[in-house]
C-alpha cells in the first residue's frame, strides 16, 4: 500500500522554489509537488516542465480552487504573504510561508487566526532550524558544554546592490536587510537560547539608490543575565553567514550557520573539535515535519506562538534603526 503523502501546491514561480524549496519537497519522504501557480499560464507551464511538476495554473485562485491540494508553499513578496495566507486558510490548504512570515505583529495575529478558525496548519519557512546540528548544539548549551553563556554573535549577508529592481529594495513591500537576512541569527538566538528577548538597539545604512531600505545594518538584542545576540546584516556586502556561541568555558562556531555545510565546531581549552553533521537537505527536513503534522497530527516543531515573538523581535529592530533609539520588546 502506497503511503498518503502531502500534495503540494507552489504559489509563484519565485527562484527560492525553483533554486532550493521544491528540491526539497521533492527530495522529502512524504510529499509530492502537485501544481504550481503564476500570474502567466505561460510561465507556470515552463516552470512545471522544468521542475517535473504535474500541473500548472495561470492564476493563485486556480490553485486554490484545485480540490486535490492539501497544501500550498507561499514565496511571494513579503508584503503579500497575508493577502494569500489568508485565502489559502479560507480554501481550507495547509500554508507553509516564506520567512518574514508577515510585516509586524499584528499582521501575524491575523493571519494565525483566520488558519486556526480554518483548522489548517501554518508554518515560517525557516528551513535552517530543521538542521539536526541546531538540536544538538541547544543540547549542549543547556548542558553546560561551554559553560555560562555569555554572548552570541552572528552576521548574514551578501552582496545584490546591483539589481536595483529587486523586490527586496521596496520599503513598503517589507524590503531591506532586517526582514532579508537580519531575521536569521535574531531567530537563531531566540531558538538556542529558549527565551525572548527583552530590548534591541540598531543602526543602519538607508540607501536612497535602493528605495532607501536598510541595505546594512548592525545591532545588540538584549537578552536575560547579561547575554545579547549581536549581529550585522546586509545586502551590499561580502557573503558571510556565521554564528558564534560564546561561553566561559568555550565556545562553538558554525562557519556556514545558515546555508551551506552543517558542520559546527566546539572550541575549548586551545583544542577545536569539529562536528560533522549529516548534511541532510533542511528543506526536506521541513518538508517532513509539517507532513507529520498534516498526516500524523503530531505538533509542529515550531508553534504559531514562535511566529508572533519572532516578528515582534525582527520589527523592533527595523524600528530601533528608523528611530535610532532603544526599543523595548518586553
Amino acid at each position: 500500500m502506497t503511503e498518503k503523502k502531502v500534495r503540494w501546491g507552489i504559489m509563484s514561480t519565485a527562484s527560492i522554489g525553483k533554486r532550493s524549496v521544491i528540491p526539497g519537497i521533492q527530495e522529502s519522504k512524504r510529499n509530492v509537488v502537485e501544481a504550481v501557480a503564476s500570474r502567466s499560464l505561460e510561465n507556470a507551464q515552463a516552470y512545471a516542465n522544468e521542475l517535473g511538476i504535474p500541473k500548472a495554473y495561470g492564476s493563485y485562485e486556480e490553485l486554490l480552487n484545485d480540490p486535490t491540494i492539501d497544501a500550498v508553499y507561499i514565496p511571494l513578496p513579503n508584503h503579500l504573504h497575508k493577502e494569500w495566507t489568508l485565502k489559502a486558510a479560507k480554501a481550507g490548504k495547509h500554508i507553509l510561508c516564506e520567512k518574514p512570515i508577515a510585516l509586524d505583529e499584528s499582521e501575524a495575529e491575523e493571519m494565525i487566526i483566520a488558519c486556526e478558525n480554518a483548522g489548517v496548519l501554518l508554518a515560517e519557512a525557516y528551513m535552517y532550524r530543521h538542521q539536526k546540528r541546531y538540536d544538538h548544539i541547544k543540547t549542549l548549551i543547556h548542558n553546560g558544554e561551554i559553560g555560562d553563556i555569555r554572548s552570541i554573535h552572528g552576521v548574514f549577508t551578501f552582496n545584490g546592490a546591483q539589481d536595483t529592481g529587486n523586490i527586496r529594495f521596496t520599503k513598503e513591500w517589507g524590503g531591506g536587510s532586517i526582514y532579508d537576512v537580519g531575521c536569521y541569527p535574531i531567530s537563531a538566538a531566540r531558538f538556542l537560547l529558549d527565551e525572548e528577548p527583552s530590548a534591541v538597539t540598531a543602526h543602519a545604512f538607508f540607501s536612497p539608490d535602493h528605495g532607501d531600505v536598510d541595505m546594512m545594518a548592525s545591532g545588540i538584542m538584549e537578552f536575560s543575565n547579561g547575554v545579547s545576540l549581536t549581529f550585522d546584516c546586509g545586502m551590499w556586502a561580502e557573503f558571510r553567514n556565521e554564528l558564534e556561541i560564546l561561553g566561559s568555558k568555550g565556545r562553538i562556531v558554525m562557519k556556514e550557520a545558515f546555508l551551506g555545510d552543517q558542520s559546527y565546531e566546539i572550541i575549548k581549552d586551545g583544542h577545536t573539535e569539529k562536528i560533522l553533521d549529516d548534511n541532510i537537505n533542511p528543506y526536506a527536513l521541513q518538508a517532513d515535519n509539517f507532513a507529520e503534522a498534516v498526516l500524523d497530527g503530531k505538533p509542529l516543531k515550531f508553534p504559531a506562538e514562535d511566529i508572533i515573538h519572532n516578528i515582534r523581535a525582527v520589527k523592533g529592530t527595523l524600528i530601533s534603526a528608523e528611530k535610532q533609539e532603544k526599543i523595548l520588546l518586553r
